[in-house]
């Protein structure tokens, strides 16, 4: 089962520089600009064989004093109702602030596992200095340095100590895992209600419903497919000032347990940056796609020009990946719900798609004859093979060329491309490897 540990602290602690560091990415998060690219704040950490997904809070703040600390303070909400475990990070350099004091009220209260992590410890007298922190209730502050990296073992050990190691239900293989995503207020209830044709209460109202996605097996028209249900989790107060960070929190899990994501969209507000944002964990996550647009029935005008310049705008959006279906449906009426399992199904076994060798060389290499790869510094590159990888989760393909390092992504796209217009692979993601002959 995916867990998620969330990073929070005030600003300028090092939650980015840890988050670096945990997901080994050394990408230029830290600027000082506002709205740099929110997509950075979500990574993958392993550590000792075991996978977890971090989320650094720090990226989804509103840059102005004064609402500030309200900000934060609503993330911290939203990140404990959504995370199996806290990373608090408090700074050894300045000591212990007012606004520390408040945000370890909230995670005292709400029962979650928390490390309290005390960062920029560079020397041994700042140990001693970290004392301080006991102050706030949370237990043993862990020292580290997220610059340098020192102790973030200790760390990492500890975090795998509290996230709970039991398996989560068994779920058989061999059977698509659909998963509902999308913003708030988009109908994804409706939608899993008319899939599955009974109104269930998804919300209920005792403390605690479990954080797990659920995972619902149906056997409707024929189709044989698990829902990854997120609407379980309880939410104790509606936040609706940071639906962006919200909905991504709210996501990662569903998207993570799926093998096809349903990306709904509002045809009354078209294409907006959360469902950017829903995207972007869609595509890091390598899973297929539907792109489903809801509430259709809404929608005046129903021309297929309308039609085209809508699918046209979403795909625009969402390149350079386009390969995968739009469909225009309505929950409320149940218009195209059908359609909707019917894609979803496709779209999952184009993932186990195989390609033959000798067919893939046959199509391939006259293309890349035609279009070879724009030559580097006066050396001509030269792809004499391809194959595809046997028993990859999506598929992947494997060009040996005699410089790869010089293939430029432009033309893995090409080839990406040419690899779709060849075989029906609409809705997966392919992987497209240049490696040495």
């Amino acid at each position: 089962m995916g867990n998620l540990v969330a990073i929070v602290g005030r600003p300028n602690v090092g939650k980015s520089t840890l988050f670096n560091r945990l997901t080994k990415s050394r990408k230029a998060i830290v600027s000082e600009e506002a709205g740099t690219t929110r997509d950075r704040q979500y990574g993958k950490c392993e550590w000792n064989g075991r996978e977890f997904s971090v989320v650094d809070t720090g990226g989804w703040v509103v840059k102005s004093d004064d609402i500030f600390e309200e900000e934060i303070r609503k993330q911290v909400i939203i990140a404990t109702e959504e995370a199996d475990l806290v990373l608090f990070l408090v700074d050894v350099t300045t000591g212990l602030t007012d606004w520390d004091e408040d945000v370890a009220l909230i995670l005292r209260r709400s029962k979650l596992p928390v490390i309290l992590v005390a960062n920029k410890a560079d020397n041994f007298d700042q140990y001693y200095e970290a004392a301080e922190f006991y102050k706030l209730g949370l237990g043993d502050p862990v020292c580290i340095s997220s610059a340098t990296g020192s102790g973030t073992g200790d760390l990492l050990d500890q975090v795998l100590e509290k996230l709970n190691t039991e398996g989560g239900e068994q779920i058989e293989d061999g059977i698509p895992r659909f998963a509902v995503v999308g913003r708030p207020n988009v109908g994804k209830s409706s939608l899993i209600n008319a899939f599955i044709g009974e109104d269930r209460h998804i919300v209920t109202d005792i403390a605690g419903t479990t954080r797990d996605s659920i995972y619902t097996r149906y056997d409707k028209f024929g189709f044989d497919f698990y829902l990854v249900d997120t609407a379980g989790i309880r939410r104790k107060n509606k936040v609706t000032e940071n639906l962006e960070f919200y909905s991504v929190m709210r996501s990662i899990r569903a998207i993570e347990n799926s093998d096809v994501c349903i990306l709904m969209i509002d045809a009354t507000r078209g294409i907006e940056a959360q469902d950017m944002n829903i995207f972007q964990l869609i595509q890091k996550n390598n899973k297929s796609l539907v792109v489903v647009v809801n509430k259709w029935d809404l929608v005046e005008n129903k021309d297929q020009v309308v039609i085209k310049t809508f699918e046209n705008a979403i795909r625009e959006r969402m390149a350079p990946f386009t390969d995968f279906p739009i469909i225009f449906a309505s929950a409320l009426t149940k218009q195209r719900i059908f359609k909707v399992l019917e894609t979803a199904k496709q779209v999952y076994l184009n993932r186990t798609a195989r390609v033959g060798t000798t067919k893939l060389n046959e199509v391939m290499l006259p293309l890349i004859e035609a279009f070879p790869p724009p030559s580097v510094k006066g050396k001509y590159i030269k792809i004499k093979y391809c194959m595809q990888v046997p028993d990859t989760q999506i598929p992947t393909f494997v060009f040996y060329a005699n410089l790869p390092q010089y293939v430029k992504e432009p033309y893995r796209r090409f080839l990406e491309n040419k690899i779709r217009e060849n075989w029906t692979m609409t809705g997966c993601p392919i992987n497209v490897f240049i490696r040495h002959k």
